[in-house]
């Protein structure tokens, strides 16, 4: 038979283990995502537009189908979306057509072009042009292969290369999932976590040499890679 007292202290012990066990975990949340630079996020120090600019986005006329335009359109809004988590302030808005390659403050013209070749096998490339101080963007020009065709590689295609522009070196190394700058046409459309992590750290980089020592050299853009694996943005001082 139990006794009655023994079963309250029971319960009772029961619901104390039952609230200390609340107490200890409601505090908790998520720990971040693993972000390695080399395995799941790219590196970064490149060159990017100057932070809360608003970068206006022409197509060059007549190069791309007008099917193919939201998929453009796409990827820039994936990188808006997350202006203000990765710090930058940038926005990329688009407007319009152009009859050629512009060299506006804060312009970017993305036009279709041949790019890939047995020696570099990439679907598309940024050439950046620079301001005087060599870390801000004045202007820049994207590339795109005419074998990138489907709508989803040309977003996936266009988002890698934004993504030069705030920053973010090519990784090879990284899973395909984790990072937009991953190699090859399928992945994510759009920056992930890890990405909107190294465009924070690229932005207080670029303010911390913005507030001290211009004279510091910038990261060698094509250190560590080989040219068959290298689309990093071609750089271009101001004419």
């Amino acid at each position: 038979m139990v006794n009655k007292e023994d079963e309250v202290k029971r319960n009772i012990g029961s619901l104390i283990f039952i609230a200390v066990l609340a107490l200890g975990t409601a505090g908790q949340t998520p720990g971040p995502p693993s972000c390695t630079e080399g395995s799941q996020a790219p590196a970064y120090g490149f060159w990017t537009w100057a932070a809360r600019t608003q970068v206006k986005v022409y197509l060059l006329e007549s190069n791309f189908r007008s099917e193919e335009i939201p998929s453009l359109l796409l990827a820039l809004r994936r990188w808006n979306e997350v202006s203000d988590l990765t710090g930058s302030g940038v926005k990329l808005e688009y407007q319009g057509t152009t009859a050629g390659p512009l060299s506006c403050q804060n312009c970017l013209t993305i036009m279709r072009q041949p790019v890939h070749n047995t020696r570099t096998r990439h679907g598309a490339e940024l050439s950046v042009y620079r301001m005087s101080d060599a870390h801000v963007t004045k202007y820049a020009e994207l590339r795109i292969d005419p074998m990138v065709s489907s709508t989803k590689a040309l977003t996936r295609v266009v988002g890698h290369e934004l993504g030069h522009g705030f920053g973010l070196f090519d990784c090879y190394s990284c899973s395909n999932r984790s990072t937009i700058m991953s190699q090859g046409l399928t992945g994510p459309e759009g920056p992930t976590s890890c990405d909107i992590a190294q465009v924070r750290e690229a932005y207080k980089y670029l303010n911390t040499r913005s507030r001290t020592d211009l004279s510091m050299p910038v990261v060698q853009i094509d250190e560590g890679e080989e040219p068959v694996d290298d689309d990093t943005p071609v750089v271009v001082p101001k004419p």
